[in-house]
């Protein structure tokens, strides 16, 4: 029971802040002429930063120290990209959140607490209903967009990008509340979803940047080369005999340098780009995320 409390709490901490940062990326990217569909995303942006700032709440003293000290949860550039790009976009951001998280201190409960269980399995069923609800949306963002009848700034390989990130937090907590474990079945497929991740995250950020970037542009996109050729290599060889999580955990670490060097340069407006804050600092909690389960594989 109180693996399945911790496992919980550690997925929505990383996840639920994901989702709410899709739902003001897509807020911020329509026109003002789609006030229907800014006001469908803000009301999702606001649900999992309520769910994220319950799971905060319940947090403090029951998370692994791996995870706090990843920073993929917040890192130095979190609060004033959050500062930032609510001044930029008008969108209402509470970092009180990310304050709150900086402070959670690690460790685990050392016995059965049926009040947590009780308050993290409510949780859980949340974010279910609320997943439910906003990949049906994101499709249907998708949908007309691909049928010329909506507009938005963001890339239709963007929204299909969020829309998978969506559909793995939820398949991982239907697994948390069918078996009250995380498998991590298959490892490969684990690295094959991230590093098709990381490629995409190059693409978008070589598209941001503006074209007088010309070093910046250069750089994102020998990485998107690179995680496709991982991936075509992982594809050719026997998952048994990958051999590729070394070389893998060796590239994302460069890439996480790239992306926490863009992030600062963003806030200190040295980067020429169309590329919010809180976009630069979300593509790299992705990838802190991604080392740490790479390192966690590399022990194994």
């Amino acid at each position: 029971m109180e693996n399945y409390a911790v496992l919980s709490l550690e997925t929505h901490l990383f996840f639920a802040r994901i989702m709410k940062e899709h739902g003001l990326f897509l807020e911020a990217g329509f026109p003002c002429a789609d006030a229907a569909w800014m006001e469908r995303a803000d009301w999702f942006r606001r649900q999992f930063e309520d769910l994220l700032r319950d799971t905060v709440e319940l947090s403090d003293g029951r998370v692994n120290p791996l995870i706090l000290d990843s920073q993929e949860l917040v890192t130095e550039f979190t609060i004033p990209a959050e500062r930032r790009t609510e001044r930029l976009s008008g969108v209402t951001i509470d970092s009180r959140i990310s304050v709150a998280e900086q402070e959670l201190h690690p460790g685990c409960p050392i016995r059965s607490d049926r009040e947590l269980t009780g308050a993290v399995h409510g949780i859980n069923r949340r974010a279910l209903q609320l997943l439910d609800g906003f990949i049906d949306f994101k499709e249907n963002i998708l949908e007309e967009v691909g049928r010329c009848r909506l507009f938005t700034a963001n890339y239709p390989l963007l929204i299909k990008h969020i829309l998978r990130e969506a559909k793995l937090y939820r398949a991982t907590v239907q697994e948390l509340l069918e078996d009250r474990e995380l498998s991590y079945k298959n490892l490969t497929e684990t690295e094959e979803f991230w590093n098709r991740i990381m490629m995409e995250h190059a693409l978008f950020i070589r598209g941001l940047l503006d074209p007088s970037e010309v070093k910046l542009i250069e750089t994102a996109d020998q990485f998107a080369t690179e995680y496709q050729e991982l991936l075509e290599r992982a594809r050719r060889q026997d998952c048994k005999a990958l051999g590729l999580t070394e070389e893998t955990l060796a590239e994302t670490l460069k890439y996480r340098d790239f992306k926490a060097a863009g992030a600062e340069g963003i806030l200190d407006c040295k980067i020429a780009s169309i590329i919010l804050p809180l976009l630069a600092d979300h593509v790299l909690r992705e990838a802190n995320h991604y080392i740490r389960l790479l390192q966690a594989d590399s022990r194994e």
